[in-house]
């Protein structure tokens, strides 16, 4: 089969790989499509644990395709079956696996991240995700493509239910990529009376306004036209969905009382210590959360809204490319052009 593989920083080979062999409780998925996201592009530039010349791995973790085999021990699921497949799994034992959050086990692994993923024609899903329900079929409606963004609009569904978005309340996103725009609209969707998006560059705050024009999007100083918009009081909830020290700093005086924050955007490992006020926290009573990755729950439910059509994902897709093509769709990830990237695989 061919498959992309990563051998080092910005090192991906297009190259021919065994096709996986599966046990009698494991599933081979033959990828239809394949989306690459933040989390790929900075294994691309930075290279990641266990990646190297030797050690070479087929990145991709938002993946969506039809079932090509089963071991014989599956009853389930059969061959020919549309799926998604949730990346995240546990060791299925441990407090954090039995309450669900599978996503968060000590000996985590998914998919495209420290086990081979979805950039490539056939990829095994393993028995430990077949046992833990990572596997949902798709309804006739749902295409492939809109499958294959269900990951990530997971995650912004576990940032949202950190914060509590009320009907009414006035929320502000920072970060006005794919992952700021699915934050507006679970935000919109919970009934938020003002949404405002936040960004520097101008292209990505006319690509929000062309997607939805119900969402309020901003690039000057951001202090001045929040008071004056909420005299004064400021925003209900604020999200960072970008990589941005600076905007966690500052993100604190922008909060009304009883505020809620989600600082969803990861920072680089050189700029991880980030100075906070926080006598503002205190006085305020603010609350200041962080969210990773998503639950299998929470897959399930961002499946739904797209099935349900409560969450219209189709227009945050930019551009397509073929597996050979993977280097441009990169270039084009890398370099912030457009929104999703999607690699057509078979």
């Amino acid at each position: 089969m061919l498959a992309a593989l990563l051998y080092g920083p910005e090192d991906l080979r297009i190259e021919e790989y065994a096709t996986p062999e599966i046990n009698e409780n494991e599933v081979l998925l033959e990828v239809k499509r394949a989306a690459i996201c933040g989390t790929d592009v900075r294994m691309f530039k930075n290279g990641y644990t266990g990646i190297s010349a030797s050690t070479p791995r087929i990145l991709g973790h938002e993946i969506s395709g039809v079932i090509k085999e089963v071991g014989k021990n599956i009853t389930k699921y059969q061959p020919g079956m549309r799926i998604t497949a949730a990346p995240n799994m546990g060791c299925g034992q441990c407090a954090r696996c039995v309450g669900g959050n599978t996503h968060l086990c000590k000996e985590y692994q998914a998919l495209g991240i420290n086990i081979n993923g979805g950039f490539t024609q056939y990829v095994r899903i393993p028995e430990a995700a077949v046992r833990q329900g990572n596997i949902t079929l798709l309804k006739d409606h749902v295409t492939f493509e809109e499958a294959a963004i269900v990951e990530p609009l997971a995650c912004v569904y576990n940032g949202f239910q950190q914060v509590n978005v009320k009907p009414g309340d006035f929320v502000l996103i920072i970060g006005a990529g794919p992952i700021g725009l699915m934050h507006a609209k679970l935000a919109k969707m919970a009934g938020a009376s003002k949404v405002i998006i936040n960004d520097i560059s101008e292209e990505r705050l006319a690509m929000c306004r062309e997607i939805d024009d119900a969402i309020t999007t901003v690039s000057t100083d951001l202090k001045p036209y929040i008071m004056e918009l909420t005299n004064g009081e400021g925003v209900d909830v604020l999200i960072t969905a970008c990589p941005v020290p600076q905007v966690q700093s500052s993100s604190l005086d922008l909060m009304a009382i009883g505020g809620r924050i989600n600082f969803f955007g990861g920072l680089p490992k050189d700029k991880e210590i980030v100075p906070l006020n926080t006598n503002i926290i205190h006085y305020k009573q603010l609350i200041v959360t962080g969210s990773t990755r998503s639950s299998i729950l929470q897959f399930r439910k961002a499946l739904e809204f797209v099935e349900n059509k409560l969450v219209d994902v189709k227009p945050l897709i930019s551009a397509s490319f073929t597996l050979n093509q993977i280097d441009k769709a990169f270039e084009h990830a890398t370099r912030g052009i457009g929104l999703k990237n999607i690699i057509t695989v078979n």
